[in-house]
């Protein structure tokens, strides 16, 4: 009776992991599947927001205002 439930045991075990290790493999299928999805909706609406946040920081007329345009323009760079 020990050996059964032993064997049982790591009949149960390797189930578990294999339900684990696919369930694992899917998420990170469909996460890269996401990311794809959203890099290309994301592409076509860069320039507007982009547009928008340095008239945003034109807009405050503050004193540190060509500093605010200057990291903006940064941030836009390097995302490029």
């Amino acid at each position: 009776m020990g050996t059964d439930q032993i064997a049982n045991g790591f009949i149960l075990m390797g189930l578990g992991m294999g339900v684990v290790f696919v369930f694992l493999v899917l998420l990170i299928f469909t996460t890269k599947l996401m990311s794809r999805i959203c890099g290309r909706l994301g592409a076509s609406g860069k320039k507007a927001s982009d547009g928008a946040a340095v008239a945003n920081v034109q807009a405050q007329g503050s004193g540190e205002a060509e500093v605010a345009i200057a990291i903006a323009a940064a941030v836009r760079e390097s995302k490029k």
